[in-house]
């Protein structure tokens, strides 16, 4: 009888010495990447106002684009520091100057942006209107002869054109190959996260990776203007959509190496809008509906950057 005690607690000892010294396998964290670092805001327009239109973009009876979108610009630049404050903002202007699309380009390129949204206003010429309001009787010459004819008098006059609201814009499919110049022209990364330094036109890996990089840019930036827009609209403003510009474009979102938008916050030649642009309110609201886009749009990628991580750690 002491035999098989001392048998068994020589057994239940070893045992437990090697459950003690036994540690189970880590359970695989889930890694969540940042998918959204750094913001390029750009202010459209710029410069003194003595310049020719191209400089100041177009304006309303009270006011220049250049000014409405700096100072939107300037408010989203401290809604998004203060409501997403692990996102680094990067301005192409911070004050009245102008750079051309080339040198803003270039500089959300060079700091290495994860989406770029550009700051627009609208603005349409007024509808022209004329009707006849009599005749006079001129005398001129045909085939040698002198004959007499009825020339109409008109009244002419204009009424603002009710075009307004907002609309997002991202580059055209029809520009893809020049969103794909501006990552060989710049450090690109592929779907797998490898960075491609300099770009070697033979590699066949390189030239799909590019390829399946500017599928994402442009999926991103659709969903971005579609979320831009909607909170738009729930914000009470009137959207015209999200909208993509096939033949002529919008060079300053094809030549940035990332995701890029271009906002129309409003057309400055209907008069509600212009003076709601021109508000400090206005201005305010229009920066925090863009923010809450933004703050969509971060958690959607992340979402998905954690649920393929998941799916990866089951395998």
């Amino acid at each position: 009888m002491m035999y098989n005690k001392m048998t068994a607690f020589v057994l239940l000892s070893f045992g437990v010495i090697c459950l003690s010294g036994f540690k189970p396998s880590p359970i695989p964290k889930t890694f969540q990447k940042q998918a959204l670092k750094r913001i390029v805001i750009d202010a459209g327009h710029g410069g003194p106002s003595y310049l020719s239109g191209k400089f100041f973009g177009g304006s309303g009876p009270h006011c220049y684009e250049k000014d409405i979108t700096l100072a939107v610009a300037l408010k989203l630049q401290r809604v998004i520091n203060e409501q997403i404050p692990d996102v680094e903002v990067i301005m192409t202007r911070t004050t009245d100057d102008f750079d051309s699309p080339i040198v803003k380009a270039n500089k959300a390129n060079a700091a290495k942006g994860d989406l770029f949204i550009s700051l627009h206003t609208n603005d349409v010429a007024p509808i022209q209107h004329k009707e006849i309001i009599g005749y006079t009787t001129q005398t001129v010459k045909r085939k040698g002869k002198k004959v007499t004819k009825k020339v109409p008098e008109y009244r002419r006059w204009t009424t603002p054109n009710p075009a307004h609201g907002s609309e997002t814009y991202i580059w055209g499919i029809g520009k893809n190959d020049e969103k794909e110049e501006a990552m060989r022209e710049n450090d690109f990364i592929d779907t797998t996260n490898k960075v491609f330094k300099d770009f070697n036109p033979n590699d066949p890996a390189q030239i799909l990776a590019i390829s399946l990089r500017t599928e994402q840019y442009a999926e991103r930036s659709r969903n971005l203007a579609l979320t831009v827009e909607d909170e738009f609209e729930k914000s009470g403003r009137v959207s015209r959509g999200a909208k993509q510009r096939d033949e002529k474009g919008i060079w300053v979102l094809q030549a940035t190496n990332m995701p890029a938008i271009l906002i129309e916050m409003g057309f400055l030649s209907y008069p509600d809008e212009e003076a709601f642009l021109m508000s400090e309110e206005g201005q305010q609201q229009t920066a925090e509906t863009i923010t809450k886009a933004i703050k969509r749009y971060k958690f959607s990628l992340e979402s998905k950057i954690n649920k393929t991580n998941k799916t990866v750690g089951r395998k």
